[in-house]
């Protein structure tokens, strides 16, 4: 019955597009050269119209799968749902038109196709699947189910119809906080703990960006990467930050999911510099800042476009200047100086002067290669520069 009714659905969606796309049959986004945009055709002054029927306010329902459960209060998990309550707000939704899914296993097959059926079966018009690891699973998903919009956290793949990512400019940040971190070390040895090794561009390209950051104001220190292999594993983030930390590394920075890298710093006297949350309300006496997200940003823009009835099936890739990347301001544990330096940089990418890849710049890898890299391509970023060793 229920591959019945989906076909159905599918077979009425196909008529709607062909109604609305003057008669064609291709279900991807519109070409460019065809037809306006929304964006466009609202530049035009027209009614923008979109690849989906509107769906009013008070009928529509989201669907959010996390990979650990936002109650941990910090974190991945927990940043992501601070921006699902932060659409929820703008948007005016009540509780029960967000559906969650938390505790699905990125790395377990039945766990994560179960979690977005029962999104589906529960009714939601739009479902936000978080972690990298789900992203073959929602592709599979969106094909069976057209007429459910699926969002797809980080990763790469796409549709143009309903089947969509979203990540960011986080480099951007990350390049300030290498900023704190190489003004703040003596040892000149600063330790990352990284969820994947380098054949995760998500995670190399941030690896990369902290490192030219922490150049950019200390060229004698080096940045020393411990890779756990888990984008969320508690136990081994802290052991791998007590391994970086007995290295002789004195700031600890992160790319993964929980606080535990930030409060095995504060036990062992070092610094950290904490990813996704504001780390300073785990480990104030280590945290010298953290790299942050406000998902709010892009849940609120991507669920109003389905009230709206202006879904366009584009990628997102938000930055700084819309406010979907940002930087914990400095604690008072930072080297004075600090955040007069960091704002000098900001100032720089928020006017569009400079950016962290720019597509142009060569960089020197830490193998003697020299490559160059656009922050949207930041998924093909296997290389670590030259100021990283993996520990």
């Amino acid at each position: 019955m229920k591959r019945f009714l989906s076909a159905v659905l599918a077979g009425m969606m196909t008529l709607s597009l062909l109604a609305g796309c003057g008669g064609s049959g291709d279900t991807q986004a519109p070409a460019a050269d065809d037809t306006n945009t929304p964006a466009q055709a609202e530049d035009n002054g027209q009614a923008a119209e979109g690849l989906f029927p509107a769906v009013a306010k008070e009928d529509i329902k989201v669907g959010v799968v996390h990979i650990t459960d936002p109650a941990e209060g910090s974190g991945y998990t927990y940043t992501h749902d601070l921006g699902i309550q932060g659409m929820q707000k703008n948007l005016g939704l009540s509780d029960d038109q967000i559906v969650r899914k938390i505790n699905v296993d990125d790395s377990n097959a039945t766990a994560i196709q179960t979690a977005l059926e029962e999104c589906v079966e529960e009714g939601c018009n739009i479902i936000f699947a978080t972690s990298w690891g789900y992203m073959d699973y929602v592709e599979q998903m969106a094909e069976e189910y057209p007429e459910v919009i699926f969002c797809h956290g980080t990763g790469y793949k796409s549709n143009g119809t309903n089947f969509t990512n979203y990540f960011g400019k986080i480099n951007e940040a990350r390049y300030l906080s290498g900023i704190a971190a190489g003004m703040k070390t003596t040892s000149n040895k600063i330790g990352y703990v990284a969820a994947q090794n380098n054949e995760n561009g998500e995670v190399t390209s941030g690896v990369d960006a902290f490192a030219m950051g922490v150049e950019s104001v200390n060229p004698d220190a080096k940045v020393y990467v411990k890779v756990t292999g888990s984008w969320f594993d508690p136990e081994g983030e802290g052991q791998a930050a007590k391994a970086l930390i007995d290295l002789g590394c004195d700031v600890i920075a992160q790319h993964c999911d929980t606080s535990n890298p930030a409060t095995e710093a504060e036990k062992a006297g070092v610094f950290a510099i904490g990813y996704n949350s504001d780390m300073s309300e785990k480990a104030p006496g280590s945290t010298l800042t953290s790299v942050m997200w406000d998902w709010s940003v892009y849940y609120t823009t991507a669920v109003q476009a389905v009230i709206d009835g202006t879904w366009d099936g584009t990628n997102y890739f938000g930055d700084m200047k819309d406010g979907l990347v940002t930087l914990a301001p400095c604690s008072d544990l930072c080297a004075e100086g600090t955040q007069e330096a960091i704002d000098a940089v900001k100032d720089k990418i928020l006017s569009g002067e400079w950016d962290v890849f720019d597509g142009v710049t060569e960089y020197e890898t830490n193998d003697g290669q020299k490559v160059t890299l656009k922050a949207e391509d930041y998924g093909t970023c296997n290389w670590y520069y030259k100021n990283v060793e993996v520990a």
